[in-house]
This record gives structure tokens, sequence and C-alpha cells, in this order.
């Protein structure tokens, strides 16, 4: 048995309905101006040794991105345009984030730009650890 029958029905007044519409509006754009904070906070950290600056800025990038329609279709155009480029914030913005293999790949390419081929050592300690788990 059903009790929607016996539910009341909520009133909804113009008042109370043009105040919660604009609630809702300063909240969406709060929640957008907190993101570009921490984005922010992240681009400035990202100098620092590791990839610390990347997964705070894509908690604001989260934030902005759950917010903003414009800024939803923005992404989406950026991302086909540099598909490689994205992938990795991409990856971290997956309902289960993969941080670990998104931090060793960043490491990679890190290495891979600044450090001549002779003095990389990420792939050869990589190398040897999964020697070792093997035996």
């Amino acid at each position: 048995m059903s009790f929607a029958p016996f539910a009341r029905p909520q009133v909804r007044t113009a008042s109370t309905d043009g105040i919660g519409r604009l609630s809702r509006r300063l909240a969406r754009f709060g929640m957008m101006l907190l993101g570009g904070a921490i984005v922010l906070v992240g681009i400035l950290i990202a100098p620092l040794p590791g990839p610390m600056g990347l997964p705070v800025a894509t908690v604001g990038l989260i934030l902005i991105l759950r917010n903003s329609y414009m800024a939803r279709r923005a992404f989406v155009r950026f991302q086909r345009a540099h598909p490689r480029t994205l992938y990795p914030v991409r990856r971290l913005l997956r309902r289960r984030p993969e941080v670990l293999p998104v931090f060793w790949q960043l490491v990679l390419r890190s290495e891979r730009l600044l450090i001549p081929k002779r003095y990389r050592v990420a792939i050869q300690g990589r190398h040897l650890f999964r020697r070792r788990r093997r035996t």
C-alpha cells in the first residue's frame, strides 16, 4: 500500500521559491569561487618537489566542473583538442581515482623532459623492484 495519498503537499509560494533559487545560485557561485581558489593554490605549489600541485588543482577542478555548465563545455572542448595532456587529470577526476599510477606516470614524464637518457633512474628502479618481487 502506498502512502502517497496521505502525504501533505508542499506549499510553495512565489517568494520562497525565488529565495530558494537565489540561494542555490549563490551556493553554486560560492563553490565555483572556492574551486578557483583551490586551483590557484595547486598551481602555486606545483613547482615544489613531487606532483602535489596536480591533485590539489584536480580537487578545485572537480568543484568548478560540478557547479558550472560553461566550464564543463570548455573542459570537454579542451580535452578533445589535447587528449594526451588532460589524460592524467581525467584519471584523477574519476569516481575512484588511480592516484599512484598517475603519480608514477608524472614522474616518468618529468624525468624524460628534464634528465638526459643516461642519468634516468626511475625506469631502472622499477625494473629492480620487479625483479626483487619475482624472487
